[in-house]
């Protein structure tokens, strides 16, 4: 029996060891409301911790407001009270600062690591006609104001951008896109199967459940090569049109806190990613894994920041 209780808590300190760089406990900040492709990375991520027994407590907060802008200040107003805070962002960060949305970049944040990216999927509804990506187009060069484009985010957000240039691939006009931001993916999805708009631009992951249900069309996306979940949906590239656009998303943490904090919340990331528990998650939404941590991260969203904003002013976007 001795050597059972000494046993044990040999067994308690080395599992202690081994979890060290792991965090306690785990708050996701979410920058939109539920539904969307933030909300739906933040909560497979959260899943994969806690079926993994990697974390124990994990919580969740949707903040929506001034395009991600509000919980990004929220996190650096409240840095001192957000020890074990994950805020989770994507491309739309970077966009957003250059169109001067919010006046933080994630140069004010601590950027932890990238974990999955998410292609472009371009939606109709069923039986509407639109069932191909030719027959968008056709009614969008027939009357522009006839299509309306819903995206999860705000005028010159990533879902609008991706389908403007797409559309001036095709040899139509970038500027007729008629646009319509929702907040989030989820009330994006309902613009379409309303009929209040007729085509959705948004992250594959929002939509595959709604088109496995036989709701929705994907007619096209914007992968390199077709994607095993979709099989049957071509790319632009395929089409003829030279497009390919990887939505990444990832976390950050509030300024100032301790070094090693930050080293345990990318270990604590890292960890989760390697875990069979997360590899399902990952599956089930379709999302491609793209990890970079710390400088790498850094430089990766430097790099992202200068391709994005040449795009944007070539379409408008933005002042030259």
């Amino acid at each position: 029996m001795q050597y059972k209780v000494i046993f044990a808590l040999l067994f308690w300190a080395w599992s202690g060891l081994l979890r060290a760089d792991l965090l306690p406990e785990v708050h996701f900040l979410i920058p939109a409301g539920p539904g969307g492709g933030w909300d739906g990375t933040a909560r497979g991520v959260g899943e994969a911790m806690v079926r993994a027994n990697l974390v124990r407590n994990v919580s969740y907060e949707n903040l929506t407001g001034g395009g991600g802008g509000r919980a990004i200040a929220k996190l650096i107003e409240t840095a001192d009270r957000q020890p074990y805070t994950l805020l989770v962002n994507s491309t739309p960060m970077v966009v957003r600062s250059l169109q001067k949305i919010f006046p933080q970049s994630f140069r004010d944040l601590e950027p932890l690591a990238s974990v999955i990216a998410d292609y472009t999927a371009f939606v109709t509804p069923r039986d509407q006609g639109l069932d191909d990506w030719a027959a968008v187009l056709a009614a969008f060069q027939e009357d522009p104001r006839s299509i309306k484009v819903a995206g999860g985010s705000v005028r010159g957000s990533t879902d609008h951008i991706v389908f403007a240039r797409a559309v001036e691939l095709a040899g139509g006009d970038p500027f007729k896109v008629v646009y319509i931001p929702y907040d989030g993916g989820g009330k994006a999805m309902a613009g379409i199967l309303t009929g209040e708009t007729q085509v959705l631009s948004t992250g594959l992951s929002e939509a595959i459940d709604t088109a496995r249900a036989g709701e929705v069309n994907i007619v096209a996306v914007t992968a390199p090569d077709r994607l095993p979940a979709i099989p049957d949906t071509p790319t632009l590239k395929e089409l003829g049109y030279d497009l390919e656009f990887a939505n990444w998303r990832g976390f950050f943490a509030a300024p100032g806190l301790p070094e090693q904090r930050y080293h345990d919340m990318i270990e604590t990331l890292n960890q989760t990613i390697l875990t069979p528990e997360f590899e399902q998650v990952r599956a089930r939404n379709s999302w491609t894994l793209l990890h970079h941590t710390g400088d790498q991260f850094y430089a990766f969203l430097e790099h992202q920041e200068q391709e994005i904003g040449t795009l944007m002013r070539q379409l408008g976007f933005l002042r030259p």
